[in-house]
């Protein structure tokens, strides 16, 4: 089934809440020691009430990541792995250390390897050793890129090494004292075709400084200044965002996905919990 969904929640705590979804996409999996689950993630602002959720599931008995195997979306080239801001600093303070997954099953790029075309390889070599991404967590920037893919990428592009847009490296400056020198201005990225491979994509966003880019995702056709387009042409993508992001939309499409939230909800409720499966 080919199904793009838009899901519209009052504010962004509701939005959050839609860590239901994966929750339930992992029970419903039911991984076991020969059957990982494999989920794609994303770091940035957006998606850390979701991480809290899932990891209050996780605390609550309701979810186990033992069975699960993580590939993050980018890392910053150039950034030791323990500074503050990198993203295996990221993962492991808001994420990883709270829940129960094998460390050696949460895969980040490498910024700091001295090959890194080698790196993007093995990197895209393990995710197809691992049978593919099931889920694929992901959020965007205002202009509309997933991952690191800056406007102006290849929609088919593979995991690699780019340069980052002067209106990411101005966004990212909060995280660096909004000092720009201190800003990196490479990342290790997974490609849009890295992420359109995987059997399902959420897309998080949240935001009036995102609406923009949610108006070129959901109503203008797929372009490559806009990466995030390029998900109109996946089987099975479902934005989650909250009322500021619409707010470039047209009132019928509002309206429109709106009147699909009964149907939306179907996917979230009731909560899935492995302490069923006890």
């Amino acid at each position: 089934m080919t199904i793009m969904r838009l899901v519209i929640l009052d504010n962004y705590d509701l939005a959050s809440e839609w860590a239901k979804y994966i929750c339930n996409r992992i029970i419903q999996f039911k991984p076991g020691q020969d059957k990982y689950f494999t989920l794609g993630l994303p770091t940035g602002s957006t998606p850390l009430g979701c991480y809290k959720k899932l990891i209050e599931y996780h605390k609550n008995g309701d979810l186990s990541f033992k069975y699960v195997k993580t590939f993050n979306m980018d890392e910053y080239v150039g950034l030791p792995r323990n500074h503050p801001e990198s993203y295996h600093s990221y993962m492991w303070n808001n994420f990883f250390k709270h829940i129960d997954i094998d460390p050696n099953n949460a895969h980040i790029l490498d910024g700091n390897a001295a090959d890194l075309q080698a790196e993007c390889d093995a990197f895209e070599k393990k995710i197809k050793e691992a049978g593919g991404i099931d889920l694929f967590v992901g959020g965007i920037g205002p202009d509309g890129h997933i991952a690191f893919n800056e406007p102006g990428s290849s929609l088919v592009s593979r995991t690699r090494l780019k340069t980052l847009a002067m209106d990411t490296i101005l966004a990212n400056a909060k995280y660096f004292d909004g000092d720009l020198s201190k800003v990196p201005t490479m990342a290790l990225t997974v490609g849009v075709g890295t992420v359109m491979d995987a059997r399902e994509v959420m897309i998080l966003l949240t935001g009036a400084h995102k609406a923009f880019a949610l108006y070129k995702a959901i109503e203008e056709g797929v372009n490559h200044m806009w990466t995030v387009s390029a998900f109109q042409q996946h089987p099975q993508t479902i934005f989650v965002c909250d009322e500021d992001a619409t707010l470039e939309l047209r009132v019928k499409t509002v309206k429109y996905f709106k009147g699909l939230m009964h149907v939306h909800n179907k996917l979230v409720e009731p909560l899935h919990s492995m302490k069923e499966g006890n």
